[in-house]
């Protein structure tokens, strides 16, 4: 199982990277989102995935070392909500840059900025 969380894993961080590598600012967007996703998923992956131990142990009991780790579970929750808040941040950046530019298009909108002129 946790074979196919890896390759799974391998597979979301290479579209990802193919994604942000793009010319297009839609495209690096959507490989910002799945380089979120693949960081999660590495995270949950990390907290023992084939545990059926609740992660709440009685007083006494020695079973936390095969108990179910809560933490990695808390940081993807955490993880998720500034991953959607930076996608949104970002979408709404571009559309700003698309109103004001008229174009999506990386080099074009170096273009629009203005020259600056050497120090004497």
């Amino acid at each position: 199982m946790e074979t196919l969380y890896a390759l799974s894993f391998g597979a979301l961080l290479a579209a990802a990277l193919y994604l942000l590598m793009s010319r297009q600012l839609l495209r690096m967007v959507l490989g910002l989102l799945l380089l979120g996703n693949a960081v999660n998923l590495a995270i949950f992956v990390a907290g023992r995935l084939s545990s059926n131990t609740p992660p709440l142990v009685p007083e006494g009991a020695l079973a936390i070392a095969t108990s179910a780790n809560p933490l990695p579970q808390a940081l993807i929750l955490t993880a998720i909500v500034i991953s959607f808040s930076l996608v949104a941040f970002t979408v709404v950046l571009f559309e700003r840059a698309h109103r004001a530019l008229g174009t999506l298009d990386p080099d074009a909108m170096r273009e629009a900025e203005p020259r600056s002129e050497a120090a004497p």
